[in-house]
């Protein structure tokens, strides 16, 4: 039986844990040979491409830190040149500093801006100049750039609705070439970030629908199919996976 991503190449940043790890495993398993890039981590990163290769599948990870514009283009031109070219692109290297907005650091809203904003700009615009048409551009967003019920989350909140409009507004200029471009929303999913046991989520999980956190394995399985020839024809558009935190 072929799989979904029989012979494509796909990069996902921030890949070494959490969200972006389960989505290259679940891209690889699905046929993909996939680079993931890591900023620190390095151990992590290997033991997700360990994990794929002795699944039977291909990766290869590249440190590149999403805040250096150098690095972050570099660790693109590096993955193409790896795998020999580029079909699905997963921009999910993204971060939070939970806080009241009043206390925030301007070292720390920098922080946030550079790698959930710039770092998507840059990541994304090197990414293009090697997709194949009918290539797949993937954001990780939030659901919190649709509507933020926690406190705590307002800047954070605005750079993934910012994302939102840019993979939104991108859609149009490269729909001529087949490529999609679209934003996968999270709700609260248990990582290292947002444990389901931590501080916040209380709150968090209060506010769902099915009153519990996600997991990374859901998350990836939506991107598995919006990266598939099955989605086509979904472009431009955000997709909510919060347990219904946005109902």
């Amino acid at each position: 039986m072929s799989k979904s991503l029989e012979g494509k190449i796909a990069l996902v940043t921030g890949g070494s844990r959490g969200i972006g790890a389960a989505i290259a495993k679940r891209l690889a398993a699905d046929g993909a040979k996939v680079a993931i890039t890591y900023t620190k981590g390095a151990d992590a990163a290997a033991s997700v491409v360990k994990e794929i290769e002795a699944a039977g599948g291909k990766a290869i990870a590249i440190q590149a830190d999403a805040t250096d514009a150098k690095a972050n283009k570099a660790g693109v031109e590096q993955a193409v040149k790896a795998l020999g070219r580029l079909d699905v692109f997963v921009n999910n290297a993204g971060t939070a500093i939970p806080k009241p907005f009043e206390e925030a650091t301007l070292e720390e809203l920098d922080h946030v801006i550079n790698i959930n904003v710039r770092g998507t700009f840059i990541a994304t615009q090197a990414a293009l100049k090697h997709m194949n048409d009918g290539g797949r551009i993937i954001v990780i967003g939030s659901c919190v750039g649709e509507r933020n019920l926690t406190p705590g989350l307002a800047a954070y909140a605005a750079t993934k609705g910012a994302v939102k409009m840019f993979a939104q507004s991108l859609s149009r200029e490269v729909g001529a070439r087949g490529i999609t471009v679209n934003n996968v929303q999270p709700g609260p999913i248990d990582t290292d970030l947002n444990p389901a046991s931590g501080d916040w989520a209380t709150p968090q999980k209060a506010n769902t629908a099915l009153n519990r956190y996600g997991t990374v394995t859901e998350i990836a399985a939506l991107v598995a199919f919006v990266a598939s020839p099955a989605a086509a024809y979904i472009t431009g558009a955000s997709l909510t996976i919060d347990g219904g935190t946005n109902a």
